[in-house]
């Protein structure tokens, strides 16, 4: 007698198909989902940013940690260890104004005296300490732009693709006017202009990054729903006399949403980097605040002499460029995974 798994077989081999079995986190996620996940955790590339996206969280949450503040209260506010202007390299111990050691410094060094790890810019602000809450900054700054450009392009988008004719015309136009600044020397312009009312802190950077920066996604949204909108559950929708609102909002941007995520993705990099360009320049962040932008400030006058100076620049550099690196890996795989030319290869 022929077992059941014979005749499975069998069927297979004469109809051609072939059968996969269905694991229990595909079947809770979905297909979409689950392709989209398991080619994340498969492509070595998309791997590694992830690894450093997630060393960079670990960081940014133990933060009090890694790097107790010597302010509670102000713990963004990097420490300082005088005022001499000539920076000190990795290993200097700590003269004044030293902060408390971290529990685990005597067992990982066996040492009671607190050193500087990384040394010290110009000013004697602590790299070290800049490095580790300024990786908070860098999260709270990407995240906060991010979701405010996304949600303002998304809603400009969606509004002037929907309706189209006057409306489509109007809005675009006016988004073509914001998009001739070139976004740099626009962002700092409009800082300066709002530093003096606001006062000087992340929010007036971080306020004309998103004022010069959803047009990108606005277009981008428009583009993929005007294709959207005349598939025919939208017209359905429509004859069943739905609300415009709900139609836009319901069906067809959830639809139309996944290519302007994968960019946002890749921005979380790119809008910590303009953020540190505006701190570097004296914009961004208030003075001692720990921003990697405004630790490569404090190095502008030693970088002429890195033979000497190097630390000043190489680690807050390399914190910046790791950084972006991990988002634009995990974007560029993101984007692979979505691109329909590349399902196959997933």
């Amino acid at each position: 007698m022929t077992d059941k798994t014979s005749l499975q077989e069998q069927a297979e081999y004469s109809f051609g198909v072939s059968t996969r079995k269905i694991g229990r986190l595909e079947r809770w996620l979905g297909p979409e989902p689950y392709r989209v996940l398991k080619g994340l955790v498969t492509n070595p590339l998309s791997i590694t940013g992830l690894v450093l996206i997630v060393f960079f969280v670990l960081m940014a949450v133990g933060a009090p940690v890694i790097a107790p503040p010597v302010n509670p209260n102000d713990p963004y506010q990097i420490p300082r260890d005088g005022f001499s202007a000539v920076p000190q390299p990795p290993g200097t111990e700590w003269r004044s104004r030293q902060p408390p050691l971290p529990f685990w410094w005597k067992t990982v060094t066996g040492k009671d005296q607190w050193i500087h790890i990384l040394g010290t810019a110009s000013g004697q602000w602590d790299i070290y300490y800049g490095i580790v809450w300024g990786t908070r900054t860098a999260f709270r700054v990407g995240l906060i732009i991010i979701i405010a450009t996304l949600a303002l392009g998304l809603l400009i988008g969606s509004v002037s693709a929907y309706y189209g004719g006057v409306v489509d015309n109007v809005i675009m136009r006016i988004t073509d006017v914001f998009m001739t600044f070139p976004f740099l020397i626009a962002a700092l312009t409009l800082s300066t202009i709002l530093t003096p009312v606001i006062g000087r802190s992340i929010v007036p950077a971080i306020i004309a990054i998103i004022v010069f920066g959803w047009m990108g996604y606005a277009r981008l949204i428009r583009g993929d729903i005007l294709s959207v909108k005349e598939r025919d559950f939208v017209l359905a929708a429509r004859a069943l006399g739905i609300r415009d609102g709900r139609i836009l909002f319901r069906h067809i941007i959830p639809n139309a949403i996944f290519p302007t995520i994968v960019v946002a993705s890749m921005d979380m990099g790119s809008i910590v980097l303009s953020f540190s360009a505006l701190s570097f320049l004296g914009i961004g962040a208030d003075l001692g605040y720990a921003d990697w932008g405004q630790l490569l400030s404090f190095a502008r006058n030693w970088i002429t002499d890195l033979a000497n100076y190097w630390y000043v620049v190489t680690y807050p550099g390399l914190a910046i460029f790791l950084y972006v690196l991990a988002w634009n890996l995990v974007g560029d795989a993101v984007r692979d995974l979505f691109d329909p030319r590349l399902r196959g290869q997933t």
